[in-house]
Order: structure tokens, then C-alpha cells, then sequence
């Protein structure tokens, strides 16, 4: 569980980072200029963070059951 929780908190910032990277990259394309694209980037991030992180968990919760039924 704390390895997975550590792994966690280590890659989901950073897939939250390039989630940003490429979400500003796109919208800035469709939206020239203003707050919308900061917007749905800062979104995206958010999101991504969150999902990535709750991955972690819920995998270092369900794999050492997992493994220890072999």
C-alpha cells in the first residue's frame, strides 16, 4: 500500500503537468488568446491528478490481497 501510495503522489503531478502542457497546447489553437484555454487546462490537470492518484490507491489497496491468495 505505501509503495503504490508513494508512486502515487510521485507520477500523478507529473502526468498532471503534461496533461496541462498538451491541453494549453491544443485549446490555445482553437481559443487565440484570453482565460479559456488556462481554464479547460488547469481542468484537465486537475482532473488527471486526481484520477491518477485515486489509481494508485485503489491498486495498492487491491494488489497485495491479490497477490497474497496465489
Amino acid at each position: 500500500m505505501a509503495i503504490a501510495f508513494i508512486i502515487g503522489v510521485f507520477f500523478s503531478p507529473l502526468a498532471a503537468l503534461m496533461i496541462f502542457f498538451i491541453t494549453y497546447n491544443e485549446y490555445s489553437h482553437h481559443y487565440p488568446g484570453g482565460r479559456i484555454p488556462l481554464k479547460h487546462a488547469l481542468e484537465s490537470a486537475l482532473f488527471a491528478f486526481v484520477v491518477f492518484l485515486l489509481i494508485s490507491i485503489l491498486l495498492g489497496l487491491a494488489l497485495p490481497s491479490i497477490v497474497n491468495k496465489q
